[in-house]
């Protein structure tokens, strides 16, 4: 099947369905510890039950040791990404790898309107292109050198 015909949601079939979520008025050492806690490269802001933002390693070293604040005493609100991009769970993967590339971002927010379903990264979607691509190959090597079945 062509990559854009394959909807993200089977990227997130594949992996938890945990999405982390940090308040909005946490301190940047309280993100990053769940962040390492987590082991996961970003952290989904919310006010309520309402996302607001994306929290990224990125954010961490751009806006929190480049600009020297203080990460004990700084809002995550302050600091995170506000205009995060997303995409829907009708997003092809292909059309996701795509945004991901143009716009410099690792992690993209899934929403099902203005529900969140879940969170994909880079690492995510080159495993499963990885896998397609294992899976491929074999049936390739099955078909050249497989045993004539007729």
């Amino acid at each position: 099947m062509p990559l854009n015909k394959v909807p993200v949601t089977i990227l997130l079939k594949e992996k938890s369905t945990s999405v982390y979520c940090i308040a909005v008025n946490s301190t940047v050492d309280a993100a990053v510890s769940e962040m390492n806690r987590q082991r996961v490269g970003s952290i989904i802001v919310k006010d309520a039950e309402k996302v607001v933002g994306v929290f990224t390693e990125r954010d961490v070293l751009t806006r929190i040791v480049a600009a020297g604040r203080d990460p004990k005493t700084t809002a995550v609100s302050e600091v995170m990404t506000a205009d995060f991009l997303s995409i829907t769970q009708d997003t092809s993967v292909e059309d996701a790898m795509q945004m991901m590339t143009d716009k410099r971002v690792r992690h993209l927010p899934v929403f099902d309107d203005q529900q969140l379903l879940g969170l994909i990264s880079i690492g995510d979607v080159t495993r499963w292109l990885l896998k397609v691509n294992e899976m491929e190959a074999e049936n390739l090597r099955n078909y050249v050198f497989g045993e004539y079945p007729g």
